[in-house]
Parts: C-alpha cells; structure tokens; sequence
C-alpha cells in the first residue's frame, strides 16, 4: 500500500504490475514533455473565458488543472474548439465545493458540469479528474450488455463487459496515467492558460503538425475498450483532414460490430455530433469508406434510411445531400445548427413514404400525415434522450408545409408568425432546391416573410388573380375534396406535384373559407405568445 502511494507521488503507475498478454498489452505511460508558448503558438484569442476561469480557479485552490483533450487539438491547429473541458487532480466532490453552479453527472465516467449563466446563453465547463490506468485484466468483468449489468456494478468503480468495453471507470491516478486512458495522441494533450504550457505524454504535438490520428497503445485493444471511439476517429479525420495511421485504421472495419453492443443513445448522440462538425458530407464519405453507413445494420440507422437505395433513393440522397451542405456552409458561418432540422430532412422522404401507404388504407390526408410523423419518429429515433422537444420541433417542421401551399389572408399571417417559421421555411427551400415543389412557391414565401405590410397585401392579390386558372385546370370532385380539406392542407400538397395543386380549392371555396378561416387563425396566432 505504502509503495503505491509513493508511486503516484511519483508520478509511476502500479497498473503495469498487472501482467501484459496478448488479449490485454499494456498501454505506454509515456513520458511529459513541456511545450512552450513560443514552440506551441496557441492563439490566445481562440480561448473561452470561463474555461481559463474555471483552471484558474482550481489552481488557486491548490489543485492541478489544464484545458484537455480536443480542445487543445483544436487550438493546435488554429480552430476555435466548440467545446471546452478541463481535467483536474481535485475529485468531483472538490471541485463541486468550489464553485456557486456545479454538479455531478454520470455513472460511466463521473463528471463535473460547471455551469455559466443562464437560460439559452449559459455555458457549461465539464470538469474531470485525472482517471488512472488499469488495463482489462485489471479490471472487473461482468456478463452482458451494460443495461442487464447495472445491478452487478453496484459500488464498482472500473468494470468492464465480455467484450472488453469499459463500463465503469472511476479510479482517480496521476496525469500521466490520465493520458495513457486516452484515445488518440492529438487528444492527450493538456493545456495550461495560466502558463502558457502545452503538456505533451505521446507525441501529440508532432501528430497534430502532420496531421495525423493515431491510436495510443494497441488499436484493437482501444476500440474493444470502447467502440465509440470507431465513430469518432472517422469524425476527427473529417473534422480536420488527418489521415489515420496504418495501424489505427486496420482494425476499423473488423471491429465495427462491436458498436452493436452501444446504447442507442450514446451513438445517437455521436450521429449529431458528426453532423454538427462543419464537415457533414466528408463524414458521411468516411462512413462509406468503412462501410458503417448506407446499408442495411449500418451503425447510424437514421443516416441508413435516408441514404437507402431503392424507387426513391436518388431523390433522398439528393435532398439530404443538400441539406448536409446547407448544415456545413452554416457551421462555416458561425450560425446555430439544429439537429431537429437535420433529422427532419433526413427522414423525409420515409414520411412520405409512410404517408402515401396510410392514405391508401382510405384514412383523410391530414390525419395519415400525422400518423406518418409519429410512425416514422417512434421507428427511427425511438426512446432517445431529449426526444419530446426532438419530436416537437421535427413534427412542426413537417406539418408545416402543407400549410404553406394554403395562401389566404388569415392562414398566411399566422403561418408568418409561427416561433419555427423560419425552420418550416428553410424546408421548403430544400424541397424547392431538388424540384420537389415549384421555385415560386419558395420565393412567394421568402417574399412574405420579408415584405411590409403594404407588400404583404399585394403578394395576396397575385395569388388571388391566380385562383381562377388554377380553378379552372381542376376538375369538380378535385375541388370538393380539396373543401373537405381545407384548414388542414390537401395530401396533394405534400407529395411531389405541380404547383397548382396546392392553390385555393374549389369554385366558391375562396369567400367561404375567408369566413370560416377567421376565427382558427387568431387561436393559431395566439399559440406562439403562449410557447
């Protein structure tokens, strides 16, 4: 016990003392290098405030801290890092005690989110403690997937399943064991913003200035420890245009049934991410690359789907792949990217899908358009963290653009006035984009959105000149039904057809529909104050 304890004050880990086999080699501890500012060339303006101030902060209570992990590889290489994390020897407890807004999160890997702010403009700084290393052999094993086994973990602090995947790992150790625990050399870096030093255990620096990823220690033995971490590479390769070493990539592709064994969650969460990077379409090629992606059991079933082959499949790769490259130009720009948004295009075509088949049973349109949203989410997304605003958002995004056909008075200003107008719209710009509804339909709305209220009024008029023509190419029964439809958009309106189709109705439909539409539209206009 005595010799462990001088051990780590030594910065030594006893962790080798387990025996190094085949199945379980032992990860190198590496040895610290100390880079300066005048080597390193950190911009000091990339930094974030309250990350410096949380390391400050920690500092001042006698404790080691740095800004960790990929955001000193991101700053590296000159990118401001969308996030910023900080590892610290202090324990969750002293860190929490430290700080007025912090709090302990997590099983796996016990975590501290310190909290900045409030409301849409807060900021939170994940605080973590040094983690020692212990190798798999070293570590408890359990049967399982890691769901069936929360009840065998109970007071376990480094647990792994059959498989070698790390299931929990709280065992606090000195920095140097810290960075022998993590994946890539780029990402084992830490970074002091009080003195400017770059602490560097695996040659990182070096990787990041030749743009390399590589694994620390044995591949396979990595991605066994955690499969994510397939995901990731592919995301970071993306991101930053590394190349993988030879010896990182190998093993992808055999051991890509691993990630089977994940929650969904966790890989949902990492689908989001690597559709946030800015770099959306180069991932999705990197995917193909190691064919996790566009197949059937691919790891990401929503980026499956709306990639899939089949009778509609160039039409869905065509709006996703418009949709990504809108999702890349705004990252580019700085602009917010909302996964609801992005969900949403790429399950378009699978609510259409699931929309005409409903219809055919006999159910009225709009009521199969809303059993299509909710079938669709409930099969794609399921019980994922954050699914009720999720759901919330996607679903109005697509209720949304029948409406949009409907040009009166009343049901125009209340769509205008919708808290996710914007988002409905963009929509229907992408549907423009790949011919899926007429050009004109897009820029009348642009137009609306934009126009005063003199502007407004004579946009209506067009439409209003239009009506009669529109009237005249339909048949009777067309618009009766169109009547029976209206104030809840027409099955016509949403499925791929000529612009007129969703053009007012039948032939007295426009006067009657003013006097019914009046009172509905002001509970709709009513709605967003209220939310």
């Amino acid at each position: 016990m005595i010799k462990k304890f001088i051990n780590r004050l030594l910065g030594k880990s006893d962790a080798p003392s387990v025996p190094a086999t085949a199945a379980a080699p032992v990860i190198p501890l590496g040895a610290r290098v100390e880079v300066a500012a005048s080597e390193h060339g950190i911009n000091l303006a990339l930094l974030d405030a309250n990350a410096v101030r949380v390391v400050k902060t920690l500092k001042e209570a006698g404790f080691e801290a740095y800004i960790v992990g990929g955001a000193v590889r991101d700053l590296l290489v000159g990118l401001r890092p969308k996030d910023f994390d900080v590892a610290t020897d202090a324990t969750p407890e002293q860190v929490k005690s430290l700080f007025r807004r912090a709090f302990i999160i997590g099983r796996r890997f016990r975590l501290v989110h310190v909290v900045f702010g409030r409301g849409r403009e807060h900021e939170t700084i994940e605080v973590s403690t040094f983690r020692a290393y212990l190798d798999a052999a070293a570590a408890e094993q359990v049967a399982g997937k890691e769901k069936p086994s929360k009840s065998q973990m109970a007071d376990k602090t480094h647990v792994v399943d059959a498989e070698g995947r790390v299931l929990r790992d709280n065992v606090w150790g000195p920095q140097i064991e810290d960075a022998a625990r993590r994946d890539f050399t780029v990402n084992a870096m830490y970074y002091d913003p009080i003195s400017q030093v770059v602490v560097d255990y695996h040659g990182g620096l070096a990787d990041s200035r030749a743009r390399v990823l590589r694994m620390i220690g044995d591949p396979e033995l990595r991605y066994r420890e955690d499969p994510v971490r397939i995901v990731r590479v592919v995301r970071f390769a993306a991101k930053l245009g590394f190349a993988l070493e030879p010896g990182t990539e190998k093993p992808v592709r055999t051991m890509a049934a691993l990630l089977a064994n994940v929650p969904i969650s966790r890989l949902f969460d990492e689908m989001v991410k690597l559709m946030q990077t800015g770099h959306a379409l180069a991932s999705i090629e990197q995917l193909r690359k190691y064919g996790l992606v566009g197949k059937s059991g691919g790891v990401f079933p929503v980026l499956d789907t709306a990639l899939a082959q089949g009778p509609s499949g160039a039409a869905r790769e065509k709006f996703v792949r418009l949709a990504l490259q809108d999702t890349d130009t705004r990252v580019a720009e700085g602009r917010a990217v909302a996964p609801s948004f992005m969900l949403a295009c790429m399950l378009w075509h699978d609510v259409q899908e699931r929309w005409t088949a409903i219809r055919a049973t006999g159910e009225a349109p709009f009521p199969a358009l809303q059993q299509a949203v909710d079938a669709v989410f409930d099969a794609r997304i399921g019980d994922i963290s954050g699914r009720g605003k999720l759901a919330a958002d996607m679903r109005e995004i697509w209720l949304m653009q029948p409406r949009f056909e409907r040009r009166t008075p009343s049901s125009a200003l209340a769509l205008a006035e919708q808290a996710r107008f914007r988002a409905g719209y963009d929509f229907l710009r992408l549907r423009a984009d790949c011919g899926e509804v007429d050009v004109a339909l897009a820029d009348w709305w642009e137009d609306f959105h934009l126009g005063s209220d003199e502007d407004r009024e004579a946009l209506l008029d067009d439409v209003r000149k239009q009506a009669p023509a529109a009237r005249a190419r339909r048949s009777p029964a067309a618009g009766k039904a169109n009547d029976q439809d209206e104030g809840e958009g027409s099955a016509d309106d949403i499925a791929p057809a000529p612009a007129e189709e969703g053009s007012e109705g039948g032939e007295s439909a426009p006067r009657k529909r003013r006097r019914r539409r009046r009172k509905p539209a002001a509970r709709e206009g009513a709605a967003p104050a209220s939310g």
